[in-house]
C-alpha cells in the first residue's frame, strides 16, 4: 500500500488518539499534521504496512511530549501559537537530518499560512498564532463568535490542504 492511502485509513484513529492526550482539537489537528509530515518524511523506514497506525501514533505521542516539554519551558508559545514568522520549531538537539526535516517543515507551514485569504490569515493569526481567545478576536475584528469559529475552521482546513498537497502531490 502507498503512504496516501494507509494515512487516509489510519489518520482518523490517531487524531481520536490525540484528543485524549490533548483535549482539545486544535492542538490534537496540529500535532497530527506534523505527525504525518513526519511519517511521510521518514516513510522508507516503515519495514510493515500492516504496523502503520502504531508507527504513526507512535511519532504523534513523541511530537506530543515534544510539544508539551516545549510549552513547560515556554507556556505562552505552544504549536498552535506560533509568531507570525512561524518560527523554526526544530530543537537544537535534534540530529542534523532531523533538523533538515523540521526546517522543511517549517518552510510548508509557512507557506501554507501566507497562502491563506486575508479574511481567514487574521482570524488564525490572532487566535492560533498569538493566542487571542475567541472572544478578544470577535471584539477586534467586530465579527460574531460564529464567524469567528466558522473562520478559525476554514483556516485551519486550508492549512491542512495545503500540507496534504505537499505530502500527496499526486492529489
Amino acid at each position: 500500500m502507498d503512504f496516501e492511502t494507509l494515512a487516509q485509513e489510519h489518520k482518523d484513529a490517531v487524531y481520536r488518539q490525540l484528543l485524549r492526550m490533548c483535549h482539545n482539537r486544535e492542538d490534537a489537528e496540529d500535532i497530527l499534521i506534523e505527525a504525518l509530515a513526519k511519517a511521510f518524511r521518514s516513510r522508507d523506514e516503515l519495514r510493515d504496512p500492516e504496523s502503520f497506525r502504531a508507527w504513526l501514533a507512535q511519532i504523534a505521542r513523541r511530537t506530543y511530549h515534544r510539544m508539551r516539554k516545549k510549552q513547560a519551558h515556554h507556556p505562552t508559545t505552544g504549536i498552535d501559537r506560533l509568531p507570525p514568522g512561524i518560527p523554526e520549531l526544530r530543537s537544537a538537539a535534534l540530529p542534523p537530518d532531523e533538523a533538515a526535516m523540521e526546517e522543511e517543515l517549517d518552510v510548508h507551514l509557512k507557506q501554507a499560512f501566507d497562502a491563506l485569504p486575508g479574511i481567514y490569515r487574521e482570524v488564525y493569526l490572532m487566535h492560533d498564532i498569538e493566542g487571542l481567545p475567541a472572544r478578544e478576536v470577535c471584539a477586534r475584528l467586530g465579527l460574531s463568535l460564529p464567524a469567528v469559529k466558522s473562520r478559525l475552521r476554514r483556516a485551519r482546513e486550508m492549512v491542512r490542504l495545503h500540507l496534504d498537497r505537499i505530502i500527496h502531490p499526486t492529489c
